[in-house]
């Protein structure tokens, strides 16, 4: 398959071109798996020879493991128009010997992660990141999870103030001395999406989960702000952790952790009508977001170059209009939003 035969779209007001699929980088550092280095790479190094130009990583992802490799897939092929972005506020610093890991990541680097959206870490996060990838530039910087769903109903609020005391104030600084393109936010709470886009001069936002064919309340809360400011949208999440790729299977996860009988019991639903159009699940959730106006790019992980080949092929198989309105009719889609024309 050509690079051509990925369209691109345009982000918001930034000027930036991103392929409708990017490569989110979660999985090269080793979120659920610990990865052979070569097959991580060759994972990404598969999606920019086929037409990804889009990738999004952050120091989260594997503690900086998911940077690195991804600098190294980069380096090895120099695809042009590639878009970066990546994210602040964390920082990594090396673990004492022994200590128990203090994220969710399986494998990834010896460092502890910790949380500051201050504005000397935010200018200190992205040189870090310079150096982790290899790369004389990013084109995106996102303040990274700074909500209640991260943080807690305690932490959340103290944690957004800090970062558009601190953080946000960076990355305007950044943005207008053109060291980076855009900025934006990256987060999985749609209020406090809203409440950034609000409060704040965003180019894009990047929102994981809460948009998928198994829920939309960002309908309702992202969408319409985003729509009046002209901010472009980013889509993560789409199989909402994994359930809507492998299905509602033993083990399968919803929002990073095993998903709830009600969530399996709605996939399921969802899995039996669009078996019945002989359209795969994953398919459909693919459609269904690109579908949406103002909405870019879908970051859609990867740890395999058969993975990436599939998530390029939902992107044109052909689904039937029933389909959609006959999720809308049994209830597990929400009659307003848009469906594939």
């Amino acid at each position: 398959m050509s690079q051509s035969a990925l369209p691109k779209r345009k982000l918001g007001r930034t000027g930036l071109d991103l392929s409708v699929l990017g490569f989110g980088c979660a999985p090269i550092g080793d979120i659920y798996n610990v990865l052979d280095d070569a097959a991580a790479i060759s994972a990404a190094e598969h999606a920019a020879t086929h037409g990804v130009t889009y990738f999004d990583v952050a120091p989260l992802y594997g503690q900086g493991l998911a940077e690195h490799r991804l600098g190294t897939a980069l380096r090895r092929h120099k695809t042009p128009g590639v878009v970066v972005s990546t994210k602040v506020g964390r920082l990594l610093t090396p673990a004492p010997k022994g200590r128990a890991k203090t994220t969710r990541y399986v494998g990834g680097h010896t460092f502890d992660v910790v949380h500051d959206y201050s504005y000397d870490a935010t200018m200190r996060s992205l040189e870090a990141s310079l150096h982790r990838l290899g790369r004389p530039e990013i084109d995106m910087l996102l303040i990274h999870d700074a909500d209640v769903w991260t943080h807690g109903p305690v932490e959340g609020p103290k944690r957004y103030r800090e970062a558009m005391d601190g953080a946000y104030k960076a990355l305007e600084k950044l943005r207008s001395e053109k060291v980076i393109k855009a900025i934006g936010v990256g987060l999985n709470d749609p209020d406090y999406a809203a409440r950034f886009l609000t409060d704040g001069d965003f180019d894009c936002m990047l929102l994981a989960g809460r948009y998928s064919l198994l829920e939309q309340p960002a309908l309702d809360t992202v969408f319409p702000i985003a729509a009046r400011k002209n901010v472009g949208l980013i889509l993560g999440g789409v199989f909402n952790s994994g359930i809507l790729a492998t299905g509602a299977v033993p083990g399968a996860k919803y929002n990073y952790v095993d998903a709830p009988p009600t969530i399996l019991d709605r996939v399921k639903r969802m899995e039996t009508i669009t078996e019945s159009y002989d359209v795969p699940l994953a398919t459909a959730a693919v459609q269904f977001c690109l579908a949406c106006p103002g909405v870019a790019s879908l970051v859609i992980g990867a740890v395999s170059s058969v993975e990436v080949a599939c998530n390029i092929a939902a992107i044109h198989a052909p689904i039937p209009k029933d389909l959609w309105r006959e999720l809308q009719r049994e209830g597990l889609l929400d009659p307003r939003a848009p469906i594939p024309k």
